[in-house]
């Protein structure tokens, strides 16, 4: 008889969403080709049909407040996973995800995040990610918009996400360095440029480290929010 050795850990994808009914069911159907065994939507209230759209795509559903920290807590609380990826609703995830993630955690590490790349292949797009990319390299600190993963234990101990408006994602990352345990994967999550686009290359990242400096500084998320929105 062949000896069995310990079972691989399962992977559950969370995504928080509020109004992706364009973009959910792409987001899902990543997770499930990626072999997740678990995917879970907690939704902020859409008014735009998303929870109806993630059920047909075959997602559990739960509600939560709009903060996205929030929702990402209560479906990893649900989720029975020890492995989680964080995944936005207008994101999708290589076909080959999972199980990258599930090698990361089980090596030692216990929390990473993708390299990231545009859906737009246009050449300030092209520009921004190689920043992103760069950026995450040397910070060790992957943002929200690549797919986060963490072991779902060490998540729980550290409490989750900060139930914040704004830099839940990026509180984490730095928690997480401090253990000194992150990675990031050199495979891309495939996610939208549209703010770049809208807002314009240089304005939208001047405002992202305006954000981050400020955070650091001790300025209250509520009114770093207000700039974000701006």
């Amino acid at each position: 008889m062949v000896p069995s050795g310990p079972m691989p850990s399962r992977v559950g994808v969370l995504i928080p969403t509020l109004n992706a009914a364009g973009t959910i069911t792409a987001a899902i159907a990543s997770a499930w080709r990626a072999r997740a065994d678990e995917v879970w939507v907690s939704d902020g209230g859409s008014a735009d049909g998303t929870p109806e759209l993630a059920i047909r795509a075959g997602a559990k559903v739960i509600a939560e407040s709009s903060v996205r920290g929030s929702q990402s807590n209560a479906a990893a609380h649900r989720c029975d996973c020890e492995s989680l990826i964080f995944l936005h609703g207008d994101t999708t995830l290589p076909e080959n995800g999972c199980s990258l993630v599930r090698n990361a955690l089980e090596s030692g590490f216990e929390f990473g995040g993708f390299s990231l790349r545009f859906r737009e292949r246009q050449l300030r797009l092209l520009v921004a990610e190689r920043m992103i990319n760069l950026r995450t390299r040397f910070t060790r600190c992957p943002w929200g918009d690549q797919a986060q993963f963490v072991r779902r234990d060490v998540f729980l101990a550290q409490g989750g996400y900060r139930s914040i408006p704004i830099m839940e994602d990026y509180d984490l990352a730095v928690r997480m360095k401090q253990r000194g345990r992150n990675v990031l994967l050199s495979e891309h999550v495939i996610t939208s440029g549209a703010r770049f686009l809208r807002n314009g290359l240089l304005v939208t990242m001047a405002t992202n480290w305006r954000i981050v400096i400020a955070y650091r500084s001790g300025v209250e998320p509520e009114k770093l929010a207000s700039i974000y929105r701006r």
